[in-house]
């Protein structure tokens, strides 16, 4: 699968606890666009960490030792303390693995806006994109049974019956709200994204900051399914989404 295949400098393994003394782990969804974020960081930096897929079906249950948040990304470093929330994760994992020098560039108070930015927006545009019509919902849920760690009735459950939940009662409800289509919408934000950078090659000047990777994890996470060709023709958009590409390689 092409999402997981271009993982680089990361070593995966099917144990979760038992490993957390060894190396840093990362547990996740390999769709999930708040795991894309902290993942394109994690490569950027080239850090040695287990990437642990969880159970779709299961995800309080295998990250019920890190308390009640029961979401994905959960990092847990040499220590055995873990770190939630994937914006927050992406300023601990700069602090602690790279001296802060992503958050150091630029002004502080307009990365601060621009990742809150890409959090209310980017993240709210993902579902419409992915599950705006029943057709694209079905397709979705479908791709995601098949590349994420279900078990053998799990797999078939969230491939029919996750559909019509993800179509009829949360994508219709945004894209209503919203009032414009879901490419329209995704190509309204890069615009606006891009726009921002100026001259520059990224949001953060010459070089990636944590707002090019929160953005980039949330296109990024898009891009196994056949909805993201609807973004393929905004040129300054995929132009800075290769070049983020690049980065890690």
């Amino acid at each position: 699968m092409e999402t997981i295949q271009r993982e680089r400098g990361l070593k995966k393994d099917s144990h979760s606890v038992e490993v957390m003394s060894l190396a840093p782990t990362l547990h996740i969804l390999y769709t999930c666009p708040f795991c894309w974020k902290v993942r394109g960081l994690v490569e950027y930096l080239g850090l040695d960490v287990n990437i642990v897929s969880v159970n779709g079906m299961k995800i309080k249950k295998e990250v019920a030792f890190a308390g009640d948040w029961g979401k994905v990304p959960v990092f847990t470093d040499e220590k055995g303390e873990f770190f939630v929330d994937s914006t927050p994760l992406l300023r601990h994992l700069d602090a602690t693995y790279n001296s802060g020098k992503l958050a150091a560039l630029g002004d502080k108070q307009r990365q601060d806006e621009w990742l809150n930015w890409a959090d209310t927006k980017m993240s709210k545009a993902t579902v419409p994109i992915l599950y705006g019509t029943i057709g694209s919902a079905l397709q979705t849920t479908t791709r995601i049974s098949k590349i994420e760690k279900f078990g053998f009735f799990s797999r078939r459950l969230y491939a029919w019956a996750g559909f019509p939940v993800m179509w009829g009662i949360i994508a219709k409800k945004r894209v209503k709200k919203d009032g414009r289509k879901p490419k329209q919408l995704w190509h309204d934000l890069l615009t606006e994204f891009t726009d921002e950078h100026g001259e520059h090659s990224f949001f953060g000047g010459d070089s990636p900051d944590l707002v090019d990777f929160a953005v980039y994890g949330y296109m990024r996470s898009i891009s196994p399914f056949p909805q993201f060709s609807l973004l393929q023709d905004h040129a300054n958009g995929m132009e800075w989404y290769h070049r983020m590409e690049q980065t890690s390689q």
